[in-house]
């Protein structure tokens, strides 16, 4: 009589499994970091506190539905919604769901447009950081070098000691540092270098070079949603919303509309090509046409259209 061979019933993978494996295959296939940190962050985002399992979709859809419900920005949004939707078609392409939990969740429309923050708005926000603390003393260095040079939070994070040559007044972004995997190198304002070396001077020796310019008092990286964090508490305190990328669109708005060349902007910037840059080139069009407006001196030589009400 023959023995019955019987199988062990194989368990299925946890959703933190599954996203291991998702994450081995984009950073084989040559995802940069910063892209796999962020896959790692919103997903994980996703399934905090989620009690149900990758096979009961409804719950799985109910969670999703409440994790983007949340209020954001479209720019947000839109952004979680990516990331969670190769999550979720990859799970698709192994079997492991039927369909997309994120099928009938469209973009959201962004008409947000970059804005500049007005000058007395940002020597406010410089008065706040508290410069006699290492914290203090950082906030402020980082907030005068996005404006002074229009780069990405993200990229000034990553910076190290050995970025900045401050001699030659320049900071350079490494390829595996700038979001479009493309090396720059920025020209920084004489005021900018000399806060940016009184910050290194009170560095820890030991920190060495490895320890990011802007990190935290103990050495440790600063998270891009910290800074946001921070500078969440200063426009409590001013009365006026800043974001990180707002001190970016600042840089840009002012750079051209103080005369600043758009392909030098463009480069400045780290756009692969003109179509980003445009979008402030319209913006200070708009500026300049409203100051015509007001300003023209054909407003004093012709008469005033005056709209006469029918009765």
């Amino acid at each position: 009589m023959g023995r019955t061979l019987h199988l062990a019933r194989v368990q299925p993978k946890t959703w933190e499994e599954y996203l291991q494996e998702f994450l081995l295959e984009k950073q084989v296939s040559g995802c940069r970091e910063r892209t796999i940190r962020d896959y790692r962050y919103h997903v994980s985002r996703l399934f905090q506190g989620y009690g149900g399992d990758l096979q009961d979709f409804e719950a799985l859809r109910r969670r999703c539905l409440e994790y983007l419900g949340e209020e954001v920005a479209p720019a947000t949004f839109n952004l979680r919604r990516r990331y969670l939707s190769a999550f979720f078609n990859w799970l698709i392409a192994w079997g492991v769901l039927s369909q997309n939990p994120l099928k009938s969740i469209k973009r959201r429309k962004d008409d947000g447009k970059p804005r500049a923050i007005p000058l007395e708005v940002l020597q406010k926000l410089l008065e706040l950081p508290d410069r006699r603390t290492f914290a203090g003393l950082r906030n402020y260095v980082l907030i005068l070098l996005q404006i002074d040079t229009g780069i990405r939070p993200s990229e000034a994070l990553h910076l190290r000691p050995g970025d900045f040559n401050l001699r030659s007044m320049e900071v350079t972004i490494p390829c595996e540092v700038a979001k479009t995997g493309v090396s720059r190198t920025l020209p920084i304002s004489p005021p900018v270098v000399r806060w940016v070396q009184r910050l290194l001077s009170v560095r820890p020796r030991e920190w060495g070079d490895e320890v990011p310019v802007f990190c935290s008092e103990w050495g440790k990286p600063l998270l891009e949603t910290s800074w946001c964090h921070i500078l969440k508490n200063y426009s409590r305190k001013l009365g006026y919303r800043v974001t990180p990328y707002d001190l970016r669109h600042t840089f840009a708005l002012l750079f051209l509309r103080n005369g600043g060349n758009v392909f030098a902007l463009q480069r400045t910037l780290g756009h692969v090509d003109l179509t980003m840059t445009k979008r402030y080139v319209a913006l200070t069009q708009e500026d300049l046409r409203r100051e015509h407006e007001r300003a023209t001196p054909v407003n004093a030589l012709t008469p005033k259209r005056v709209r006469r009400i029918r009765g």
